[in-house]
């Protein structure tokens, strides 16, 4: 799962912002019978008319505040509004629009086709991600089409909103019964507001649908054929695109992947010990710069500052930043600060989680503290209302796609099983979910039933998507290759970590179709 934390890092790049605009226009599909697709198979009766519709391209900028749109101009690339039946078995009835955009290939005469990107999530906007991967792909990127979409219920395609007190992510139980009551409350009551505000949409919010509405984005742009990238949530959502329409993909580049019989709501259960590697390793690197970052001089010094933070959080809500940017975090928010800042091992990240942590300890001695800009963003993104879109979208696509449990004490006794090897990190990935008081799924789970050709790319200790839901989804696909980077505690490496054997050897898959002859490991 990609957490808000790299989700910001990388919506940054490419200028996406977390609450981006909302869609304004419609495509009206023509109301013929269905004919063939660009595939050369017949949709499904009545959906014909959404395979076959012509989108209105147009600029992308919705006004002077919107960085994603203006850099998709700027770059050259069109966006246009899909439309997409709210419920696939019932094509005549209630509507909604998918945005999408698209960055044409500038070397038309080699042109391979269109690739897909998307970023993550789940709810990850991913209109601007080909201005992101572009340069990445070198010569490779122009030869596609780059095809960026906002899945269902996400950025500017049909929004989902049940009007939350915060963001995406979880928070820490803390380390006593009182928090965890406290964490029960909150997951039913957001459970019970969605209920409330979008109780006719949740059941259609599901990892099978957005597959569905890629497969008429693929129709639609006349491809037969469509290729993927998918990051993180990502992997899983293109899984369940090559499972459902096994015949209309082409090359498929799943990077921190998720194992498909592991999905579930509770995606972060198990991950503790690659957590512990991950702080750890963090805790040397800012060890070695006790000199900016006043923390301590070694790993147990930086962990037992941080340890001092968190308890001095929960006794009351450290207060930080100046008006009007002024935020109060409480033991359950600081845990899942540091968290969520774990998934990336580059210099860049560490530096920024040190600078955040070394901000909170200053808090938590009373001192002044004033905030960053993108610091601001993320408390904001992930702690305020402001994020609630995104968490909405998010918690449905969770609970919508596979059961949770529904006792309560299972969570609990998870926790308390948990605690004693990883008392920072159990209270948060054996914590009880909005899903545990969510309708039971519709559908069932996405199962691997075709084989495929995909290049599956994974970090050894990847603290988001532990390496052995990659190695298991390539087991499952005998065709595919997985491509490994070794010793990095890094969530989604293609493009980002700035790995050269990772990002050469994703290229020349996407050039040439070729899979490379063996599995290959590329070092850190």
């Amino acid at each position: 799962m990609i957490t808000p934390g790299t989700a910001a890092r990388r919506a940054s790049a490419v200028g996406l912002v977390l609450a981006a605009g909302l869609t304004t226009g419609l495509v009206t599909p023509s109301a013929t019978a269905a004919t063939p697709t660009a595939s050369g198979a017949a949709p499904a009766a009545g959906l014909g008319r959404y395979y076959q519709q012509r989108p209105d391209w147009h600029g992308c900028a919705q006004g002077a505040d919107d960085e994603t749109g203006r850099a998709l101009d700027a770059a050259g690339a069109r966006c246009a509004d899909v439309t997409v039946p709210l419920d696939y078995s019932k094509p005549r009835g209630r509507t909604l629009t998918v945005a999408v955009s698209r960055l044409k290939a500038t070397d038309p005469r080699h042109r391979i086709g269109s690739l897909l990107i998307n970023p993550g999530g789940p709810g990850g906007p991913g209109l601007g991600t080909g201005l992101a991967v572009r340069p990445v792909m070198k010569e490779t990127g122009a030869r596609y089409d780059l095809i960026g979409m906002d899945p269902r219920f996400t950025g500017r395609s049909t929004p989902l909103d049940c009007g939350l007190s915060s963001g995406p992510g979880l928070l820490s139980a803390g380390p006593d019964r009182a928090g965890f009551d406290r964490q029960t409350a909150r997951a039913r009551n957001v459970a019970e507001r969605c209920r409330a505000t979008n109780g006719t949409l949740l059941p259609h919010v599901t990892t099978r649908n957005t597959a569905r509405d890629i497969d008429v984005v693929r129709s639609v742009l006349g491809e037969r054929k469509i290729s993927y990238l998918g990051y993180s949530y990502g992997t899983y959502l293109g899984t369940a695109y090559t499972q459902m329409f096994p015949t209309r993909h082409d090359r498929v580049v799943l990077d921190s992947a998720l194992d498909p019989d592991r999905y579930n709501p509770r995606l972060l259960k198990g991950a503790d010990a690659e957590n512990e590697k991950a702080y750890d390793d963090w805790a040397d690197w800012t060890a070695a710069r006790h000199g900016t970052y006043h923390l301590g001089r070694t790993r147990d010094q930086v962990r037992a500052t941080l340890d001092g933070v968190i308890a001095a959080s929960a006794r009351r809500p450290l207060t930080v930043g100046t008006a009007p940017d002024v935020f109060r975090l409480d033991g359950s928010q600081v845990p899942a600060l540091l968290f969520t800042e774990l998934a990336d091992d580059t210099d860049p990240a560490r530096a920024s989680l040190a600078e955040h942590m070394s901000l909170l300890a200053r808090a938590a001695k009373g001192r002044p503290t004033t905030l960053t800009p993108a610091f601001a963003g993320l408390l904001r993104s992930v702690f305020t209302p402001a994020g609630s879109s995104v968490a909405s979208a998010q918690t449905a696509i969770l609970c919508g796609d596979v059961s949770a449990p529904r006792d309560p004490e299972t969570y609990w006794r998870d926790i308390e099983r948990g605690r004693a090897d990883h008392p920072l990190f159990a209270p948060l990935t054996e914590s009880i979910t909005p899903c545990a008081f969510w309708d039971r799924p519709r559908e069932a789970p996405v199962r691997v039933r075709h084989d495929t050709r995909a290049l599956i790319v994974a970090s050894t200790g990847d603290p988001r998507v532990p390496y052995a839901n990659s190695v298991a989804l390539h087991d499952r696909l005998p065709s595919s290759r997985l491509l490994t980077l070794d010793g990095a505690n890094q969530h989604v490496n293609y493009g980002v970590y700035g790995n050269a054997c990772i990002d050469s050897t994703v290229n020349s898959y996407l050039a040439t179709g070729r899979l490379p002859a063996r599995d290959r490991t590329c070092a850190k």
